[in-house]
């Protein structure tokens, strides 16, 4: 209680005001995010031999 009275009368001394206000421009957040996506496809030796006997069909 001792240490209360001392903190209470220093915030009354003082005495500020804090204004808080909304600002004019709304806020904007832009967000640079470029996404890449890898995409790695394994053939077992089948598809592959098959694929180069026929390069063709693809």
């Amino acid at each position: 209680m001792t240490r209360a009275v001392p903190i209470l009368s220093l915030m009354l001394a003082s005495g500020g005001c804090v204004n808080i206000s909304a600002p004019d421009k709304p806020i904007e957040i832009n967000l640079n995010i470029n996404v890449t996506q890898e995409v790695v496809y394994r053939l077992d030796n089948d598809a592959k031999s098959l694929i180069q006997q026929n390069p063709g069909i693809f």
